[in-house]
């Protein structure tokens, strides 16, 4: 929605975390407001205070907030209603505000989901799972609903530990990936993301190991940890595709409608394109 566009009926919604700058939501969100005729906006807010935050969403009645890193877990607790897949996930990346109640729902499961199955199937296979954040639960949650077979790998044991016992599946600290191998290898910590592009989760040597590696980072499209699976032999698949499904999602729970998936996605390749050739200069 363009500014001049905007008035006093305009709906608002937005993304809060910390950092947001990096994020593509506001670009697929307004791009489907524009497209379906809607008179909405979608906006990035930079939050130190997770509970404050809730309470300015109240007062300002903003319909629908996307929730990233750090506090998908954290908003759990001031939120009215968790919908039963968030539950059981136990972290939520979307909150939708009707008739003064915050509900919290989870599309990250689904985004991760989808975008593995259009490379190869989840059932019986096993994948290495990267982090034991709010995005490694909703991967655990869906490859576990899918019929795969996860296994933990992070840097604190403690965080690690806990969600082995949650989800039913091995633990390994990060120091022993060496001994491990499957079919994927999924990273869900936000090493090697803009701007921090010259680091990545893993040694490259483990690399080889794994037929696939899927990075839920979209920025930059290809992050050192694909760069090196690719020289590897092996499948290198960004977070492109798990993003915008999530972001579809997201749009469906807030406004019933359905979203220009295509043009969305379209939309993040282009412009990580551009940003792309501009680092390089």
């Amino acid at each position: 929605m363009f500014t001049s566009e905007i008035d006093a009926k305009t709906q608002i919604y937005g993304i809060i975390g910390n950092p947001v700058e990096h994020s593509m939501s506001p670009l697929i969100h307004n791009l489907a407001f524009r497209r379906l005729g809607m008179n909405a906006v979608y906006l990035p807010f930079l939050v130190q205070d997770i509970k404050g935050a809730i309470y300015g969403i109240r007062a300002f009645q903003i319909r629908g907030m996307s929730i990233t890193i750090p506090f998908k877990t954290e908003i759990i607790k001031y939120i009215d209603e968790i919908d039963d897949t968030a539950r059981a996930i136990g972290a939520i990346n979307t909150i939708r505000f009707t008739e003064d109640r915050i509900t919290g729902f989870n599309t990250d499961w689904l985004g991760v989901v989808r975008s593995i199955q259009e490379f190869l199937p989840i059932k019986d296979r096993k994948f290495v799972v990267l982090g034991a954040g709010g995005a490694a639960r909703a991967v655990l949650f869906g490859l576990k609903k899918e019929g795969g077979n996860p296994i933990i790998v992070n840097r604190t044991p403690a965080k690690g530990e806990m969600l082995s016992r949650e989800f039913e599946c091995p633990f390994f600290p990060l120091n022993q990936i060496d001994d491990l191998q499957g079919d994927c290898l999924i990273n869900t910590t936000p090493v090697g993301m803009f701007p921090d592009i010259d680091k990545s989760p893993v040694p490259g040597k483990v690399l080889s190991r794994f037929g696939f590696v899927l990075d839920i980072i979209y920025n930059p499209l290809k992050t050192k940890l694909l760069k090196e699976a690719e020289k590897r032999g092996a499948v290198a698949i960004n977070g492109v595709k798990m993003f915008v499904y999530q972001g579809a999602e997201q749009f469906k729970a807030w406004t019933g409608k359905e979203p220009p998936v295509k043009e969305m996605e379209n939309a993040v390749l282009k412009q990580l394109s551009i940003r792309s050739i501009k680092s390089e200069k």
